[in-house]
């Protein structure tokens, strides 16, 4: 797995009895936008969460830029340049949106997340826990794409977005100069037509990897999960 961003090898989760990843090894390109597709049940959050250390392995290992940090706890991997977005509780809903965007270390922070997603500009001085869904995306990807971290984990990017918005994110994201991996249903119609970096897929069903590739070549009739 040497040369690769971050990846799983031969990796179990469990909750409680229950296994929900079953061996499962793959790996997240550093140059790659790398994509875990599936159902929900599938895995893919689970893998996610596993590789930023907010899900224990009950056995494998997670490694990264070919070193094991299995036992790298979720902080120490975020202080090393790993950043996660969950798919929920995603921002500090108490804050305003200026204020969750003033926790950013980066300089000029509110202005370039405003670059980035203008829809904020007048939702400053509102907590935001009183956001739309798709608001919320919005503030916790600007704050991520401000965070100069290596590693980016985003579970469901664009949920609640429109179809602009959700492009235009697609595009930020692509335009990072780092290893970027997401979680989605759907394959995203950027990824789909091959727009950008190269793209990885790895889709899960069952808590295994049934297919990796590159999206040209995963067809609808092979997964539920393309879009038709």
């Amino acid at each position: 797995m040497d040369g690769f961003g971050i990846g799983l090898r031969a990796a179990r989760v469990h909750y409680g009895p229950l296994e929900a990843l079953h061996g499962v090894t793959l790996s997240a390109p550093a140059a790659a936008l790398t994509v875990l597709l599936g159902r929900n049940g599938a895995g893919r959050t689970t893998a996610l969460r596993a590789l930023a250390g907010t899900l224990a392995l009950s056995a494998g290992a997670v490694v990264r830029d070919g070193r094991d940090i299995t036992r790298q706890p979720a902080h120490e991997r975020a202080a090393r340049g790993l950043c996660f977005v969950p798919d929920r509780q995603a921002v500090f809903a108490a804050l305003t949106v200026a204020e969750n965007l003033a926790l950013s270390p980066a300089r000029d922070a509110v202005a370039r997340a405003l670059d980035a997603y203008p829809e904020l500009r007048p939702l400053l001085p509102r907590r935001a826990g009183t956001l739309s869904g798709g608001e919320q995306r919005m503030l916790a990807l600007s704050r991520a794409l401000l965070a100069d971290a290596g590693v980016i984990l985003v579970d469901e990017p664009t949920q609640g977005m429109s179809p602009a918005v959700a492009a235009r994110t697609y595009a930020l994201l692509d335009a990072l100069e780092a290893c970027v991996v997401v979680a989605e249903q759907r394959l995203p119609p950027a990824v789909r037509t091959g727009a950008g970096r190269t793209a990885v897929v790895h889709e899960l069903r069952r808590g295994a990897v049934v297919f990796s590739g590159e999206p040209g070549e995963l067809s609808p009739s092979r997964s539920r999960y393309a879009p038709e």
